[in-house]
């Protein structure tokens, strides 16, 4: 696993890849141009096409991203349209699709199935989750630590070329990402991507949370960002929120369906196993006692129920998918594991500490 550490002003740290990083942003551009081709029937220049909208808004809304962006595509030497592509990748595959296309049986449809827990309790403020995307693109994870001053220090993983997912800052907040799939998006508004490295610069749940509505957002997806005393499942679509709370014993699940009611929009739920999986995580979850270990908490996603669906799954032609990586973070002790692969056959593990 590459992992990248940045310092210096967004375009210094866009602009930080030696020729391996650079090798995965080609993959990532390879990975998503047939992903996007397939779900959504559009070339390339016309993914470029649709990117100079987010392009040309977040110049002017969001100039540090923009600026980063422009270092990221100098240092690869790619065109700028194409990181821009990658990071609004939620908003084409996710929303970009139309009525006839939703007609397509779903298991055609690329899945994003992930698993998401954040669990607080006296000691521990946990969060984690399963990472499930299709095994091509998992040669293109990284894992990149952010310095900026008079900002939280960052340490993330992502997707090369994408400027914000999964992790925590030294402020102790942290972030997972569940995709949802609602038709239609909104260029003027914030990207999901975007959305996740705002969180991520935040000094609390609440902060983000708070920012993230105000911007609102480009496409559906459901963003779980805790801290050490806090944690909001934020579900939206591009002209909704809703706010998933802990429950009576401090837990949040969240799979890739809404849990709240989102008024004119409508949930594809196109992966059925979210169903089941919101319900094993919940019912494995309850066995535990109030202070659960760091290894129980572990366990929990390496559940196989329900396979090759399952929490922790595995790739065929039924599920479409596969566990890429776990990651376990205590945000009150600010630090992470990182399992790369399918966590009951880890091939890597990172620690995280800020």
């Amino acid at each position: 696993m590459l992992v990248i550490e940045c310092k210096g002003t967004p375009y210094e740290i866009g602009h930080t890849h030696g020729a391996a990083a650079r090798k995965q942003i080609y993959g990532s551009i390879t990975f998503y141009s047939a992903l996007f081709l397939k779900n959504t029937k559009k070339t390339w220049p016309e993914v470029q096409s649709f990117a100079f909208e987010f392009e040309q808004h977040s110049r002017e809304a969001w100039p540090r991203y923009h600026e980063e962006m422009c270092g990221i595509a100098d240092g690869a030497g790619v065109d700028l349209l194409d990181i821009v592509a990658l990071n609004v990748r939620t908003e084409i595959n996710f929303g970009l699709f139309s009525d006839n296309e939703k007609e397509q049986d779903d298991k055609n449809f690329a899945s994003d199935g992930c698993t998401s827990l954040a669990w607080g309790t006296a000691k521990s403020a946990y969060l984690g989750q399963n990472w499930d995307w299709m095994t091509a693109q998992k040669p293109n994870l990284i894992i990149t630590k952010i310095h900026q001053e008079g900002r939280p220090t960052i340490a993330q993983v992502t997707e090369a070329g994408i400027i914000g997912k999964i992790g925590f800052n030294s402020s102790g907040v942290g972030t997972l990402l569940n995709a949802i799939r609602v038709q239609g998006m909104d260029p003027a508004q914030m990207p999901v991507h975007f959305g996740l490295r705002l969180a991520l610069e935040s000094s609390s749940a609440q902060e983000a949370v708070q920012r993230l509505e105000s911007y609102g957002m480009a496409s559906s997806a459901h963003i779980l960002v805790a801290d050490e005393n806090d944690a909001v499942g934020l579900e939206f679509t591009k002209s909704t929120f809703a706010r998933c709370l802990p429950d009576a014993r401090g837990r949040v699940v969240h799979t890739n369906h809404f849990l709240l009611p989102h008024k004119g929009e409508i949930d594809t739920i196109w992966l059925k196993d979210s169903l089941t999986r919101v319900k094993t995580m919940m019912e494995n979850s309850g066995k535990l006692g109030a202070e659960p270990s760091w290894g129980e908490m572990s366990k929990l996603f390496e559940d196989e129920h329900n396979l090759p669906t399952a929490i922790c799954r595995f790739e065929d032609e039924v599920s479409g998918s596969a566990t890429l990586f776990s990651i376990l973070m205590d945000l009150k002790a600010k630090k992470g594991v990182v399992r790369m692969g399918r966590p009951t056959e880890a091939e890597e593990t990172i620690n995280l500490e800020l």
